[in-house]
């Protein structure tokens, strides 16, 4: 990443540490010096007073005193010389007495430059000299004790350019090592701080295309560690709310979807029953207005009337019964009981109500002596589905006039199936068969007074119990089928 937290992390810190060590380097070569002889004067200072207090004391020509002027110069490395008011030394823990001697006579009798004066008080003076033979430079203090004796405090500078020099190296070097070991340290600590971000990015990233499997795993209690919780909860919330819109949405698709089947259907339905109505009602019309004006005058042309139009309302209202009964079902307003129930049993018992009609035609029925078979449905609405089978079967049955009734049971389900002899139906019909009002045989379903709803009424009835129905066409004859649920 051009812009990546951790390169900025870790350029911000070596940037920090690096303007730090050149910093201390800067300070070391320009303020060492100078802290380093203001502390040398301090030390002269309390030197100083040391002495004068043990020369105010008269211990000063003592032996334990020697003690405390050895720790002086072993401490502070500083050697001090004292003279008397005559001057004859007191004590002194120079090396070359009698130089020291000469160089402090001579500052006080003849003085010294002013600009190398660094303290100039009443009783004594601190300048820094340089000795002549050996080129060394020197912080000095001199001047009188309270009791009239002159002395000399004298410590060696030890090349505090060297010093600094010798410092500011060593400093580089560990400065060097320190920007390293920083180095390394920031990149471990940068992957530490970045990398739950970089996976909080991730997941962010996911969220943004609807993926919301991925979760924040981490254990600590950070602040990233409460974002990536709080992260994990918006995104269970942002699922749980997009799941609900989505069903929300998907039910109004389907509410849309199902209002405009409804307008469809509606329009359909008008249509059909319009066209359907319009023959009988004629029919009723024509025959009822010959009755009123006499047309025939004779009884047995009268009864014929009067039957004409018995026989077209008793159609009207079958057809009428059978729309209602379809709307229920269509609609979903028809409640589907479950039942279990023996389907053997209900076939037999249809099947012998109808002997007296396939007598009249002379139909032969067809079924092998089943054991009870017990399924789970609505037992009032698959006996219609079986009697609009039937009924039709017992129309459309030529030829040999057979019907053959089958039940072929497997471990879940049992096949129902009823097979008429005669003209199969034609190719271009079978997918229309079972949509409303619609006829193969517009003659002959006219003659039986059929009205093309009975199969819709099927396939309505076999749908809301979530089973399957159908027709297969065979040489001579056709076979219609439904399946049921073992109980």
């Amino acid at each position: 990443m051009k812009y990546s937290m951790k390169r900025q992390f870790v350029f911000i810190f070596i940037l920090l540490i690096t303007s730090t060590i050149l910093l201390c380097l800067l300070a070391n070569s320009t303020l060492l010096e100078k802290y380093y002889i203001n502390n040398k004067k301090n030390v002269l200072i309390k030197s100083y007073a040391s002495i004068n207090a043990a020369s105010n004391a008269g211990d000063i020509t003592s032996e334990l005193y020697d003690i405390e002027l050895q720790k002086i110069r072993d401490k502070y490395n500083i050697n001090v010389l004292v003279l008397d008011s005559d001057s004859k030394m007191v004590k002194t823990t120079m090396i070359d007495q009698e130089f020291a001697i000469k160089h402090l006579l001579n500052n006080i009798f003849y003085g010294v430059n002013k600009e190398d004066i660094l303290v100039d008080c009443k009783n004594y003076m601190i300048q820094i000299v340089t000795d002549g033979r050996t080129q060394t430079e020197y912080i000095e203090m001199w001047g009188m004790l309270d009791n009239g004796y002159f002395f000399i405090l004298r410590s060696a500078l030890e090349s505090i350019q060297e010093s600094v020099s010798i410092s500011n190296r060593f400093m580089a070097y560990v400065g060097c090592i320190a920007i390293v070991v920083s180095i390394l340290l920031v990149i471990g600590l940068a992957n530490r701080i970045t990398k739950p971000i970089m996976e909080l990015a991730g997941i962010s990233e996911r969220m943004k295309h609807l993926d919301f499997n991925a979760k924040y795993t981490g254990n600590d209690r950070t602040e990233i560690a409460i974002l990536g919780h709080n992260i994990n909860e918006m995104s269970e919330a942002l699922e749980s709310t997009i799941s609900e819109l989505k069903t929300a949405n998907n039910q109004l698709l389907k509410d849309i979807e199902k209002k405009d089947q409804i307008d469809e259907m509606r329009r359909e339905f008008l249509s059909n029953v319009s066209h359907e109505l319009k023959t009988p009602i004629a029919l009723i019309q024509g025959y009822a207005e010959g009755l009123r004006e006499g047309i025939n005058d004779d009884a047995e042309s009268r009864e014929f009337y009067c039957d004409v139009i018995i026989d077209e309302a008793a159609k009207m209202n079958i057809m009428v019964r059978k729309l209602l009964t379809l709307n229920q079902l269509e609609s979903g307003s028809e409640v589907v009981s479950m039942e279990r129930f023996d389907i053997t049993a209900l076939i037999r018992n249809y099947i012998s109500s109808s002997d007296i009609l396939l007598k009249e035609r002379d139909i032969s029925v067809r079924m092998e002596d089943y054991e009870a078979i017990y399924v789970w449905g609505d037992e009032f609405k698959v006996e219609e589905v079986f009697m609009n089978y039937f009924t039709n079967a017992i129309h459309y049955a030529q030829g040999e006039n057979i019907i053959d009734v089958k039940l072929r049971s497997t471990d879940q389900q049992v096949r129902i199936s009823v097979f008429n002899t005669g003209a199969p139906i034609p190719q271009d019909s079978i997918g229309h068969i079972w949509e409303k009002f619609y006829k193969v045989d517009k003659a002959r379903t006219r003659e039986y007074g059929g009205s093309g709803i009975g199969l819709s009424i099927v396939k309505a009835i076999v749908e809301s119990m979530n089973q399957k129905y159908g027709v297969v066409n065979y040489e001579n004859g056709v076979e219609f089928w439904f399946t049921l649920d073992i109980a």
